[in-house]
């Protein structure tokens, strides 16, 4: 019984490492094997069977579509774009829309919680014993939470993996980050839904979706205001607290 003792820690350790390892090890293998398969051109060649596919079986290719897509947020497959505009080609705007946020936040939380229960746990912790600059970080990051949360959604540059890894790094709140993940990810979810609704029609001439409609004024306007709302309580908390010092 004793010579267990020591090891139990290790073991324990090993073991909250263990979920963010698979899903690196996930993201590396689908990475390499399904880069080609998750895109619009296996989408346009095997359209008629999806669309057979949802009048027969509405439920079970929801079921299905929230299940792959899931899988692709959870271990950074590529193909999340594709997964989005096929939300909006096989169930519309709407219903298309809802399941694409609910299946990119359903991953996200998987992710977040991996990483947050391995690699978040330990470095949460180094930041809490820290003190100085790092502590002041961590108070100001933790007055400002769910402002940096959206921000991170809302931005486009801002790779969806990385906004899914760093809040679980620094320590952030699990309910806060499900909340601004689902609310922020909608205008994004939207656009690119309302590329899929018209993706048959440009399959018929031929062509590929255009998703640079993302950056276009109309449609990025909004957006980078949306980034200034919840950028200016950072802002205006930033100017109180030099204006104390």
């Amino acid at each position: 019984m004793m010579s267990d003792t020591p090891s139990s820690p290790k073991r324990k350790n090993w073991l909250r490492h263990l979920p963010l390892a698979l899903v690196a090890v996930g993201a590396l293998v689908g990475a390499v094997t399904l880069g080609d398969v998750l895109s619009f051109e296996t989408l346009r060649d095997n359209r008629e069977a999806l669309l057979a596919f949802r009048d027969q079986n509405y439920l079970g290719l929801v079921l299905v579509f929230l299940v792959a897509y899931v899988a692709i947020v959870a271990f950074s497959l590529p193909g999340a774009a594709v997964a989005s505009v096929t939300g909006g080609f096989l169930f519309g705007l709407a219903a298309g829309t809802g399941l694409n946020v609910l299946a990119a936040t359903i991953g996200a939380m998987a992710i977040f919680l991996a990483a947050r229960w391995g690699l978040g746990a330990a470095l949460s912790a180094k930041i809490e014993s820290s003190e100085g600059r790092i502590r002041r970080l961590k108070s100001a990051l933790h007055d400002t939470e769910i402002e940096v949360l959206l921000l991170l959604r809302l931005v486009p540059v801002v790779p969806f993996f990385v906004a899914n890894l760093l809040p679980a790094l620094v320590g952030v709140r699990v309910w806060n980050f499900f909340w601004t993940t689902a609310l922020g990810i909608i205008p994004g979810a939207i656009v690119f839904t309302w590329i899929g609704v018209g993706l048959g029609e440009v399959f018929d001439r031929g062509e590929s979706p255009n998703l640079s409609l993302l950056w276009e004024p109309h449609i990025i306007g909004p957006i980078l205001g949306l980034c200034a709302l919840a950028a200016l309580p950072i802002l205006i908390k930033a100017l109180r607290g030099t204006s104390e010092v």
